[in-house]
């Protein structure tokens, strides 16, 4: 039996990189609340980690209206499931020591140096990896984005950059190529700034905005980063049109497949907030109003190529590629940045593909969104109001039209995830 987990924290519990790593009090929450969300991934006799107040009774209700099979499993139950392979959202040191002390046998769990491994799979870097390795052929044209990174020891790298001087902090692209500095890296590229990320994070988090020039709370978050990591990675800031991905499977045996689209919306930070609920045909039509369909399914081919020299044989699971659809420098004409991030877990646009190809009318369009409330109350609130102004109508195990939230939304949840067709 598959038994899958939903451990949001997995990004930042990597960058921690501990096995008695504990998380903050919001990813802890958001934890807790929506931990039921892998019944709607979960393939037919899997079972979802989650406790069973409120979920046991939201379960049921689903299952008479959609096609799930998933069944409800405990914590302290975890011993009766010993020898099952455990399907978290991610993983890290903190959530394997966490299975291992639920009563999952140890050799159904991936070995610490398995994870380091992992880890590295799963840092920025490998983006930049993944980017230089590949040439889009003829869809080059059609193509930009470029990630550097700055390297040190967090002691002075950054001392001199609050005057405006950006010469001295050296940067490079991990191909042995002379090391340039920041100002010549990012040349061309710096009308609209430029934003610093953490080697580990995910989802818009780790970000460092620099729109009018470094200030010091970047210069002291970036001179942590480099304290703690060793690294950090620059890139400008692009005139963004949009936001994409392409989700992909990798099987650990050479092959990695397409799964689909998945189109989001960010908020100003650039912080996930959810996903247009649209057909993969719909995504493709909407790309080719900026660049030709050859060049997208030409990129999609190439990537498939990096991803399985770089994951294909050593890593088991899914992975999604961020993207974006940027306006060029001369204001009229539009390229694909094909490796903004790269996801190596599961991701919420994997989610949201999946429950559009499962439970959602065909034509069907609509949104499906993660939020936070800062109390109960407000959440509970406009759940009720979303239940009245967007009634569910369920035909044959798919929406048709309506308001669904994925979990319950119960009297201790400040999160939610919802559909809304």
């Amino acid at each position: 039996m598959k038994l899958y987990v939903f451990n949001p924290d997995t990004d930042m519990a990597l960058g921690n990189n501990k096995e008695n790593y504990m998380p903050p009090a919001s990813a802890r929450q958001m934890s807790q609340d929506i931990a039921l969300l892998p019944i709607w991934y979960a393939p037919p006799g899997s079972a979802v980690l989650a406790p069973s107040a409120y979920n046991a009774a939201y379960l049921q209700e689903m299952k008479r209206m959609f096609p799930i099979s998933a069944q409800l499993v405990t914590e302290p139950e975890l011993p009766d499931y010993a020898e099952c392979q455990v399907m978290p959202w991610g993983w890290n040191p903190a959530f394997r020591k966490r299975m291992l002390k639920g009563g999952i046998a140890e050799h159904r769990l991936p070995a610490l140096d398995e994870l380091a491994g992992y880890r590295m799979m799963a840092s920025r870097i490998h983006t930049i990896s993944l980017c230089r390795i590949l040439d889009f052929g003829e869809a080059s044209r059609y193509t930009c984005g470029e990630h550097r990174v700055i390297e040190g020891d967090g002691k002075g790298e950054f001392a001199d950059a609050l005057t405006g001087d950006l010469t001295h902090i050296a940067v490079g692209n991990r191909e042995n190529a002379p090391a340039r500095n920041l100002k010549d890296a990012l040349a061309g590229g710096l009308t609209n700034g430029y934003v610093f990320k953490s080697v580990w994070s995910g989802s818009g988090k780790g970000l460092r905005w620099c729109r009018q020039g470094l200030t010091k709370p970047a210069a002291d978050w970036c001179n942590r980063q480099l304290s703690e990591y060793g690294a950090v990675i620059v890139e400008p800031i692009y005139n963004k049109v949009g936001d994409f991905a392409m989700e992909f499977y990798s099987d650990g045996q050479g092959k990695v497949l397409f799964i689909g689209y998945s189109r989001f919306t960010t908020d100003e930070n650039g912080a996930y907030r959810g996903n247009l609920m649209v057909s993969d045909t719909e995504v493709e039509r909407w790309l080719g109003q900026y660049v030709p369909r050859e060049a997208i399914v030409c990129i999609r081919e190439r990537l498939l190529t990096g991803l399985e020299g770089i994951y294909g044989k050593c890593y088991t699971g899914t992975l999604g590629i961020d993207m974006m659809v940027c306006l060029q420098e001369d204001g009229a004409s539009y390229a694909i940045h094909p490796h903004v991030e790269i996801n190596v877990r599961m991701t919420m646009g994997i989610v949201a593909h999946q429950f559009y190809k499962n439970f959602a009318a065909p034509g069907s369009e609509g949104v499906f969104s993660v939020d936070y409330y800062p109390s109960n109350d407000i959440l509970r609130l406009q759940h009720e109001r979303d239940e009245h102004d967007y009634p569910l109508v369920v035909e044959k195990g798919r929406i048709v039209s309506g308001y669904l939230p994925l979990t319950p939304v119960t009297p201790k949840s400040c999160y939610r995830v919802y559909v809304r067709l």
